[in-house]
């Protein structure tokens, strides 16, 4: 049986100010940002070459989803990660 890995974001209308503003706040997650605001396309978290161990990273990729800044799609074993743009148009 093959099942589809589902990955929770939450809605424009659930966006928080403080938890965005949170997620910005640390040095490598505000890069992993300008890396996806300045490219076209997904990333994998493996493309950022951080300066993290992997769990460290894909913490930051949680709190980016979590706080809806980014977007994350499975593929395969991997996400494919891009930035959020809807996230100017939110009531936050």
């Amino acid at each position: 049986m093959h099942t589809t890995e589902s990955i929770a974001h939450p809605g424009v209308e659930e966006l928080e100010l403080s938890a965005v503003l949170h997620a910005l706040s640390d040095p490598v997650r505000l890069r992993i940002v300008a890396k996806l605001a300045h490219s076209e396309g997904d990333h994998t978290c493996g493309s950022f070459a951080l300066p993290v161990t992997k769990s460290t990273c894909t913490h930051h990729f949680k709190v980016l989803r979590e706080a809806g800044v980014i977007q994350q799609r499975p593929q395969g074993t991997t996400r494919l990660n891009k930035l959020r743009r809807e996230i100017g148009r939110a009531h936050v």
